[in-house]
């Protein structure tokens, strides 16, 4: 289970709905050495996930927070999303801040991506479009899907970073493969046009259309009827022309 994602201005807002992490979130490797040192960490963070889920979340914080001050990266960024959401404690933005950047440096990728999101915005920390980029990137090569999709935006628009739609697309791909539905509508443009960066290919459109469509899409949809009209008055193949049997010996010619 894992936080919603913020996609909006209003982080404050949308980081108030947020749920505590309890797994399933892609981070960096730890070391055998360390994972076996932060065992009471994250038998501490087990503990803070129950407790927040049964709305004790005094409790919850003060066990985040030990957790999260013996290394623990999930126990990290819940505490951040609290202190954050002011829940069970006075709302506080730069505490918030300094246990985000923490998990974001251990290699959370929902916390790089989340403190990419607040660069990107300029909520709580100074905005900054080539930081919101960095920690993107850094989460999108760990595979975050919305972190691939961010950061393949900044290419395509050329924000922050130099324009380029082949570096676009091919992480517009990934976001695409990992289940991003706007990312697979633009992968099916990329196919039904190219953009001199793909060879055009209708069936790939019509594959990727077809998945954006099957999540709700709506304009993949309009563009999956384009489709089938296109192809229902397309005329068929004309047939080969039979050629004539060859004709019999005249009687004069034996």
């Amino acid at each position: 289970m894992t936080r919603a994602v913020p996609t909006s201005f209003a982080l404050r807002r949308v980081f108030a709905s947020l749920v505590i992490v309890l797994a399933g979130v892609a981070c960096a490797p730890v070391p055998y050495a360390v994972a076996a040192a932060q065992a009471p960490a994250q038998a501490l963070t087990d503990q803070a996930v129950h407790q927040y889920e049964a709305g004790q979340q005094t409790q919850a914080l003060e066990a985040f927070r030990r957790a999260a001050e013996q290394g623990n990266r999930l126990a990290q960024f819940d505490y951040a999303m609290m202190l954050l959401n002011g829940e069970g404690v006075t709302a506080d933005p730069n505490g918030a801040v300094h246990w985000l950047e923490r998990a974001a440096n251990a290699g959370m990728t929902q916390a790089q991506y989340v403190y990419g999101k607040m660069f990107d915005d300029g909520y709580v920390v100074n905005k900054s479009i080539p930081q919101a980029n960095l920690w993107y990137e850094k989460a999108a090569k760990q595979g975050h899907v919305q972190a691939q999709a961010a950061i393949a935006n900044e290419y395509f628009i050329g924000r922050g970073v130099p324009k380029d739609y082949k570096t676009a697309f091919t992480w517009y791909e990934k976001a695409a493969r990992g289940g991003d539905l706007p990312s697979q509508y633009i992968v099916a443009s990329y196919y039904e046009r190219g953009y001199g960066v793909v060879t055009p290919d209708p069936e790939r459109a019509r594959l990727w259309y077809e998945k954006a469509a099957a999540q709700g899409d709506v304009a993949a949809q309009g563009k999956l009827d384009a489709m089938n009209r296109e192809r229902a008055q397309r005329p068929s193949p004309l047939l080969p022309t039979p050629t004539a049997p060859a004709a019999s010996p005249s009687p004069a010619a034996r």
